[in-house]
């Protein structure tokens, strides 16, 4: 009959009409998933979450150093007293073995492991110019010939080291007990060491008779009326037409009659 199918024709749709269907439900799957928009931004508040989640861990993981430094951080500070201890102490040696002793408690410190109780050895010096016979010259002078300091932290083991220095013949102090030196004392001593400006050192006193070696008053005898130190001048009284007349010269001009 007409319109019947033939033989060789099947109900299934044909390539057309399925593509023709298939597209309607892609776009409701388009739709469908357009609007499950959200999906995305719950991923990445996945994401979020675990870089939460990671960044927690690594807060886990270092979290003992961070303590640690949170607990030093807020731990009080140290106590200065160690070093408010530190004084210095006069030690009397021998006289000219100075730097001998000095060296001689340097090895013994090292060697008894004392650097945390005994921290400087020093002998006090300072810069002199010699005036001598019309000549200067400059010398280096220990500030107390026979004696060294040393600054130390006084315990029975530390005073054990010093004392028994060879060299040493005991520190300065009331009875055995070592008497420290004032800050003030130290200062002193420290700004002598320090100066720039050398001392003078003259052969000659106040009243005693010395001789004019340059200038017009060459070969005069006179007598010392005054020393400047810080001028490096000296006033002389000479005789002159039989009135004694003041002339200031310099140390070099004169020399010890």
């Amino acid at each position: 009959m007409e319109g019947a199918p033939s033989e060789g024709e099947s109900d299934a749709p044909t390539p057309e009409a399925a593509e023709a269907e298939a597209t309607p439900a892609e776009e409701v799957e388009s739709v469908d998933s357009g609007s499950e928009g959200p999906a995305e931004p719950e991923a990445e508040s996945e994401d979020i979450v675990e870089a939460e989640a990671g960044e927690g861990s690594a807060v886990a993981e270092a979290g003992p150093m961070a303590q640690a430094a949170e607990g030093a951080a807020e731990a009080p500070p140290i106590p200065a007293a160690a070093e408010d201890e530190r004084k210095w102490y006069v030690v009397h040696c021998y006289s000219g073995y100075e730097n001998k002793v000095r060296h001689n408690l340097e090895q013994r410190i090292e060697s008894m492991g004392m650097k945390d109780r005994i921290f400087d050895v020093v002998v006090p010096t300072e810069e002199e110019i010699e005036v001598r016979d019309g000549k200067r010259r400059t010398v280096e002078r220990r500030v107390f010939p026979g004696y060294l300091l040393v600054q130390m932290i006084l315990s029975e083991e530390s005073w054990y080291v010093v004392r028994n220095t060879p060299g040493v013949t005991g520190f300065v102090g009331m009875g055995n007990d070592p008497t420290p030196l004032r800050p003030e004392e130290v200062a002193q001593i420290v700004k002598r060491m320090e100066a720039e400006a050398p001392r003078f050192k003259v052969t000659y006193k106040t009243g005693e008779r010395v001789r004019i070696i340059d200038g017009p008053f060459n070969d005069f005898i006179g007598t010392v009326d005054e020393i400047d130190m810080e001028r490096a001048k000296v006033r002389v009284m000479v005789s002159f037409f039989g009135r004694e007349t003041p002339v200031e010269l310099d140390f070099l001009q004169v020399e010890k009659a």
